[in-house]
């Protein structure tokens, strides 16, 4: 019979040779290496950064050329990552907004997820912040937010928060995979809720979120808050408490009329404030899974 080779699994890292940007390229190398997976290098030259560089407007000539220079660098960084993880990468150099042709690069190369460098979200800082969270946004495949190179070799502890909300437990097929990789402990974090019918409801999530996992032999443990006046700053001190290695989030509610919000605040509140803890972000308005997807 022909043998069919399976389609290694890929992932993105946006590259700008910035110290965080390298952060999140090793960090994507420990978890591609971990898999076997590839990856693909880009670098985007913002068409107004073009035009102030060469102080006229932008010209394909000028845009090759720097295009160019950049591919040099990116393929240096492929060769000493494949050197030292053994991890083999593709390189692109592209013009345009970031942020949107970080998503077409993504589907170019088809990936199975975008692993992303990013500051918070203060002063100068906005910037990168304002595209982070907008390819977590727009993104049809997972986006994990990193900020410095602490080891990722082993995402051991991942807090997952619960809400009452149905995308919340869309959630618990990105832990599984993740959770049956790195054998880690799936930590539950929700609230108990004044009203008893609602409460009846989420205490009903959290018991199948529970089977699901007990089911797929993955550990976990629970923790009920009294309540959810500010559940992002309670997931943030409790991930921080257990020396978490993870934080997974939903970025979106499906019902979001408005994109221009980007992010919803609990969201956008754990990615700039996170600190050193990466950020599993999943957008539950695409319903794009791969059953194959192990990162």
């Amino acid at each position: 019979m022909e043998n069919i080779q399976k389609k290694k699994n890929i992932m993105l890292v946006p590259v700008d040779f910035s110290e965080i940007s390298l952060n999140a390229l090793h960090h994507a190398a420990l978890v591609a290496k971990h898999f076997d997976n590839d990856l693909v290098l880009v670098n985007i030259l913002e068409d107004d950064f073009l035009s102030s560089v060469f102080s006229f407007s932008k010209n394909d000539t000028k845009d090759e050329l720097a295009k160019e220079a950049l591919l040099h660098k990116l393929n240096e960084k492929a060769s000493e990552i494949k050197t030292k993880y053994g991890v083999d990468c593709k390189t692109a150099a592209k013009s345009g907004k970031i942020y949107k042709t970080i998503i077409e690069t993504a589907t170019e190369y088809d990936c199975d997820c975008i692993i992303m460098g990013t500051h918070g979200a203060s002063g100068v800082e906005r910037i990168i912040g304002s595209n982070a969270s907008r390819v977590i946004s727009y993104s049809t495949v997972p986006v994990i937010v990193v900020k410095n190179d602490k080891n990722p070799n082993a995402y051991k502890n991942i807090v997952f928060p619960l809400d009452l909300t149905s995308e919340s437990k869309q959630k618990v097929r990105w832990a599984l995979h993740l959770a049956k990789a790195y054998k880690s402990t799936i930590h539950i974090l929700t609230y108990r809720m004044s009203d008893e019918f609602l409460n009846n409801k989420m205490m009903a999530n959290l018991n199948q979120i529970k089977t699901l996992l007990s089911e797929n032999g993955v550990a976990f443990d629970e923790k009920i808050m009294d309540n959810n006046d500010d559940f992002a700053s309670v997931t943030l001190n409790y991930a921080e408490a257990i020396g978490a290695d993870l934080i997974m989030i939903m970025t979106q509610s499906e019902d979001k009329s408005i994109r221009e919000y980007i992010i919803e605040t609990y969201p956008q509140q754990i990615v700039n404030d996170s600190g050193n803890v990466p950020v599993f972000c999943v957008n539950p308005n695409h319903e794009t899974f791969k059953s194959e997807f192990i990162i």
